[in-house]
């Protein structure tokens, strides 16, 4: 057996210097950090204790605690990146949606090109600006009912400034976003929420620290807690690894002399196609109306049977805690995760027969064309439906183990943001072992 070769010190940096992966993350973490430093720039003429109080009390519901923890802290210091990553995420999700749905705007996506792609993304970053005006405007007038913003009225100069501000801060981020996705190492959206959830875990384990202080009964329920926290990322990284490999038979092909082909290789189907993404649409799809029947129940609306309607969405349907919003989060994940699977390029069964009929290639006992469309069909479903219906369970555990269990501050990071960190971390680790395989240092990776 050859004895593994371990790289020097000289080779490693060589690796560093000539792939171009330093650049990538030094640009990353500097991305980063205008992202953070941001987060702590208060806006102007708010007063961010009367929210914090209404934070801590939970007087407006489990859903502002939810949003303070996608932001990294920004919404509960009413900073000028309060909103976050929330509007491009929302405004991607739904151009995805109306692509898939309106053939215009599908022509774009799949026939057009790089060209057609450039357009959808400019149609995206509008409906991020007026998605986050719209936000902005409703979150003000939500800090104006409860006093937190000096400003008598929306006609205020402290008021349009603020939405301005708002509005602007967001813009900002969606940029961000891009450049990272462009320029760094990961996708920029998921990377933003990583980062704010992770800035957020240290006040979530200070309030869990109180919560359990002196209490021996909850700090055996925290320490099982945390078993099953554990368990759960085992679960993710196995869900997120996995994949259906077909086997495929290349036909030989002789050039002169040479015989080419005839090699058995495979296609890999990832068990869970979409990643994180489908974690990620579903909290921003949740999160809307959430966030609307929030402002909604503060608002001075006399009794009667649109305030008992809205008590109603808000208490039963749409209560980050609730059994009802659980069931609508796993089908929402399973849904999402066929649709993402649906568009991605890898994944599409016809395209995918063509290309192996036009190189010579089959599926064992299959024939060409059709015949292999079908099966690969099948087995996508399979493949698909088993990822999904994983992913929505893997979903619900630490959540309703947060429930049981009674360590309410955990809640926030155990159903929803333990997922996208998990996914996330393993989709950047991934990506620069991709980076570096394209640079043949697939020898170092191996060590």
């Amino acid at each position: 057996m050859a004895k593994m070769k371990v790289p020097t010190a000289d080779e490693i940096m060589g690796m560093w210097q000539v792939s171009g992966l330093k650049e990538k993350l030094i640009f990353t973490f500097f991305a980063i950090a205008m992202f953070r430093f941001g987060a702590h720039i208060p806006l102007f003429g708010i007063d961010p204790e009367t929210f914090q109080e209404i934070i801590r009390s939970g007087a407006g519901g489990n859903i502002i605690g939810f949003l303070d923890l996608f932001s990294g802290g920004a919404l509960g210091r009413i900073s000028i990146f309060a909103l976050g990553i929330g509007p491009f995420i929302t405004a991607s999700i739904i151009m995805q949606l109306l692509a898939a749905a309106i053939p215009a705007l599908e022509k774009l996506q799949k026939e057009e090109g790089e060209e057609g792609r450039r357009k959808l993304s400019q149609y995206t970053r509008r409906f991020t600006v007026g998605l986050a005006l719209f936000q902005s405007f409703v979150f003000m007038t939500y800090l104006t009912r409860i006093k937190a913003l000096e400003a008598d009225s929306a006609l205020s100069l402290t008021f349009i400034g603020a939405v301005l501000t708002l509005t602007a801060g967001a813009t900002f981020i969606m940029w961000l976003a891009e450049l990272i996705t462009e320029r760094g190492i990961g996708n920029g959206g998921s990377i933003l929420i990583f980062i704010g959830i992770l800035a957020g875990i240290p006040f979530y384990a200070e309030r869990t620290g109180e919560l359990v202080s002196g209490q021996a009964g909850l700090q055996l329920a925290l320490v099982i807690l945390l078993l099953i926290f554990f368990a759960t990322i085992v679960m993710i990284i196995i869900m997120q690894e996995a994949m259906r490999k077909v086997i495929i038979v290349n036909a030989r092909r002789q050039v002169g002399n040479k015989v080419y082909g005839g090699v058995n290789t495979h296609i890999p189907f990832k068990l869970n196609p979409g990643g994180v993404m489908p974690i990620i649409f579903a909290v921003a799809i949740l999160l809307f109306p959430t966030t609307i029947l929030s402002v909604a129940g503060q608002a001075n609306i006399p009794p009667g049977i649109f305030k008992d309607i809205i008590t109603f969405l808000s208490d039963s349907l749409f209560n980050p805690g609730g059994m009802v919003y659980y069931m609508l989060y796993f089908l929402l994940i399973v849904g999402l995760t066929f649709f993402y699977a649906s568009i991605m390029p890898n994944m599409q069964p016809r395209e995918i027969a063509q290309n192996l009929k036009k190189y010579g290639s089959s599926i064992p006992g299959i024939k060409p064309g059709k015949p292999t469309a079908d099966a690969l069909e099948k087995i996508l479903g399979r493949v698909t439906f088993i990822g999904a219906i994983g992913l929505g369970l893997v979903a619900l555990i630490p959540g309703l183990a947060t429930s049981f269990t009674k360590i309410t501050p955990l809640q926030g990071i155990g159903a929803t943001a333990l997922i996208i960190m998990v996914g996330v971390a393993l989709d950047f680790i991934n990506q620069i072992k991709t980076h570096l395989l394209a640079r043949q240092y697939e020898g170092f990776l191996k060590q």
